[in-house]
């Protein structure tokens, strides 16, 4: 899973942010790389505007068994912190990259493992 993470990592870093253009979303689901190094995961609407939105939001979470030591990245579904949130407004000029996510890649394939354990 790790090799999963450092791919995702290693893509976001060499692919570049269209900058000006609004750029064009082929997927339903697109990694979004902001300057403070966070990754988030989610389907993107008003990719050309001064905020974009980030709907069905996800991240990668690293845990560490407590018995074992062992440390595990998992993907996590943002809406159930304190405040509930329902989607993410992010500035445009914090966003560095944005890449699509497709159905059959790590990621495409664990969103859609969550997606279909909640419904």
């Amino acid at each position: 899973m790790s090799a999963l993470f450092a791919a995702v990592a290693i893509g976001l870093i060499n692919c570049q942010y269209l900058g000006g253009r609004t750029p064009e979303l082929t997927t339903a689901y697109h990694a979004v790389a902001l300057t403070n190094g966070q990754v988030f995961f989610g389907r993107v609407q008003g990719a050309g505007d001064e905020y974009l939105v980030l709907r069905e939001v996800f991240y990668i979470q690293t845990r560490q068994n407590p018995e074992t030591k062992q440390v595990v990245n998992i993907l996590v579904e943002r809406g159930g912190e304190a405040h509930g949130p329902d989607r993410m407004l992010l500035n445009r000029q914090y966003v560095i990259q944005m890449e699509p996510v497709k159905d059959d890649s790590n990621i495409g394939r664990l969103i859609a493992e969550q997606n279909n354990s909640a419904n």
